[in-house]
């Protein structure tokens, strides 16, 4: 009941005294929320309505606060907008929206369709959150000007920026195709939740916030475009472009994030005011080039839970995480997961850093065969503890310069692979050891099918494993590449005769072409064709390092219709070994460990 409704009741129920009333009791009360409709806004797509949208925002500003609300409708923006002190700027949205194509006829909802700054990245924002508490919600923004076939991409300010503010809040919107998406700087306790797009040069930016800032529930990707790694455009934004970067920040909070094809997802750099500290769960980066790059870190550290990172679309030079040579500080990983085309997971290339990785999941690296270690510590230090490696290789190469790195309790299918070139300043325990056992009479006389999985202990330098049928069989293999490497158990001093079933195509005959160990060439791949290739030689050590090497050939080249970009040598199904005296009744499969009974004949 309305206090004057009260008043009068009491007066003739009780005999209360009338009330008194004044001019503040009985004038207008201020709007909460204005249309900007009633300042002459049309959502045509062509009538200018920077003014109408300003005035309804300056009057709401003027009251205190409110909502200015724009219906459903495409609002063109020639110019800026100021959203005061207190005042949201409210779109029909209460859902972060995404759209399908960039085509303003198919734009439905609250659209604003911004023109200004372009070719003008100093000017002013299009949306700018003047005073603290200030919003903008419920939006779809649209830069009309915007051409993929623009490369390098035009430049423009940000879609939304904030500065000296306390407060300020960015929702439910979807920022198509800006070239920076949201700048925040000295914008302490700002919160960024539910917004989608694709951001050309940079997503969201955050520089000397004070007092922890909220990122939730951000889905960078390519709305409103045709996606190819290979585009100019996709491959611009997908090399160069940032989707998060952090500079000086005290405790800040992103969550439930997600970026797709950029060149960095997660950015950690260090401005004149210093770096990040903060606490990041959920971080998603798919097809990046780098999903996180640390320049440096706070000493309280970059916390990151739960995060799942993957290498840029047909690249191979993806590095997952990056700590780069300045950094300082210490970079946390719980629960996270890496796969897809990736050189390396992480790279720790500062001396003054401290990396962990906890429960984490490498699924794939070494995208080029080269050898690359899933974890690479060239120096700095680093503890790697109950994680798992599911992929055959090198699990972690640690360099001469590492200060200390201690690994524990890691898993691998072919046992814990570690390359330690730090001597006492690593310290390994209890993780998996190889299941294997090389007993002498498993040396005399082994197998090892190429292409199935356990093949990776003695492959480097190889393409992966492929299945095939030839006359109605299945078999496996792997490709060469123009110099590959079979790395071999033997028995020092005793004569071995090796066996390989390869298909040699008439493109890898060369002068050179063979099976080296060292200087000698044990077997000469003269001429093509598939067939058993063997040779004996007297190994000197306990490991034969065996070096294949031919005339390297693409298939997109040489074959019609073929797009396999890869350059090929030969294709392997299979080795063995054989002691020359005294081989055994039984073979040893060198891929699962088990014996099997002699048997007649060789692999097809």
């Amino acid at each position: 009941m309305h206090r004057w409704l009260r008043a009068v009741a009491a007066f003739l129920l009780l005999g209360a005294p009338a009330p008194e009333w004044t001019s503040a009791q009985t004038g207008p009360t201020p709007a909460s929320s204005v249309s900007v409709l009633r300042y002459g806004a049309v959502g045509d797509g062509a009538t200018d309505c920077t003014g109408a949208f300003q005035q309804a925002l300056d009057e709401m500003g003027k009251q205190g606060g409110g909502i200015v609300e724009a219906p459903a409708g495409k609002y063109a923006m020639r110019g800026t907008l100021s959203v005061p002190a207190n005042v949201t700027l409210q779109g029909v949205y209460r859902v972060p929206p995404t759209v399908s194509k960039a085509d303003v006829q198919t734009l439905t909802g609250s659209v604003l369709l911004a023109y200004a700054g372009r070719g003008k990245p100093d000017s002013a924002p299009f949306i700018r959150l003047a005073g603290s508490c200030s919003s903008v919600a419920g939006f779809v923004v649209f830069y009309p000007e915007w051409k993929q076939q623009d490369v390098p991409p035009v430049p423009y300010p940000p879609c939304i920026a904030s500065e000296g503010t306390e407060n300020v809040g960015i929702r439910d919107c979807c920022l198509v195709n800006p070239y920076e998406g949201i700048r925040l700087v000295l914008a302490h306790r700002h919160i960024v939740r539910n917004v989608t797009g694709y951001p050309i040069a940079r997503g969201i930016f955050v520089d000397q916030c004070y007092d922890i800032g909220h990122i939730e529930n951000i889905h960078f990707w390519p709305f409103g475009v045709l996606y190819n790694p290979d585009d100019p455009y996709c491959k611009w934004v997908n090399t160069r472009g940032v989707a998060f970067e952090l500079g000086r920040t005290d405790w800040h909070y992103i969550h439930n994030t997600f970026c797709f094809g950029y060149g960095v997802g997660y950015k950690f750099s260090e401005y004149k005011s210093g770096p990040t500290n903060g606490n990041f769960l959920g971080l998603g980066a798919d097809s990046c080039r780098r999903a996180v790059l640390v320049e440096s870190a706070q000493d309280p550290g970059l916390l990151i839970t739960n995060g799942e990172f993957v290498g840029r679309w047909s690249s191979t030079d993806s590095v997952c995480l990056e700590i780069g040579p300045k950094a300082r500080g210490k970079v946390s990983l719980v629960n996270c997961s890496f796969w897809g085309p990736i050189d390396r997971c992480v790279l720790l290339r500062s001396k003054d850093a401290q990396f962990t990785a906890s429960s984490c999941n490498f699924v794939n690296w070494d995208v080029n065969q080269r050898g690359a270690p899933a974890i690479d510590l060239p120096q700095g230090s680093a503890i790697l503890q109950g994680c798992t490696f599911l992929q055959a290789g090198l699990n972690a190469r640690v360099g001469a310069a590492a200060q200390s790195v201690l690994i524990t309790g890691n898993q691998a299918p072919e046992g814990l692979n570690v390359e330690n070139h730090a001597g006492f300043r690593t310290v390994m325990s209890a993780n998996s050891a190889d299941t294997l056992r090389w007993t002498p009479e498993a040396l005399r006389n082994y197998d090892v099918a190429i292409g199935t999985p356990g093949d990776g202990r003695y492959v480097k330098f190889w393409h992966g494993r492929e299945a095939l049928t030839i006359h109605g069989k299945a078999l496996t293999q792997r490709w060469s590449m123009p110099r590959s490497v079979l790395k071999l158990p033997v028995t020092p001093g005793a004569a071995v005769q090796l066996r390989v079933h390869a298909d040699v195509p008439v493109h890898a005959v060369g002068p050179g072409s063979g099976i080296y160990l060292g200087k000698q060439k044990l077997i000469a791949f003269d001429k093509p064709g598939a067939r058993l290739w063997s040779a004996t030689f007297m190994p000197t050590a306990a490991a034969a390092a065996l070096e294949l090497r031919c005339t390297g050939w693409e298939p997109r080249k040489v074959i019609k219709g073929s797009s396999d970009p890869r350059v090929l040598g030969v294709a392997v199904y299979g080795v063995q070994v054989r002691a020359a005296k005294g081989s055994g009744a039984r073979t040893f499969d060198a891929n699962t460990g088990n014996w099997k009974p002699a048997r007649k004949g060789t692999r097809p």
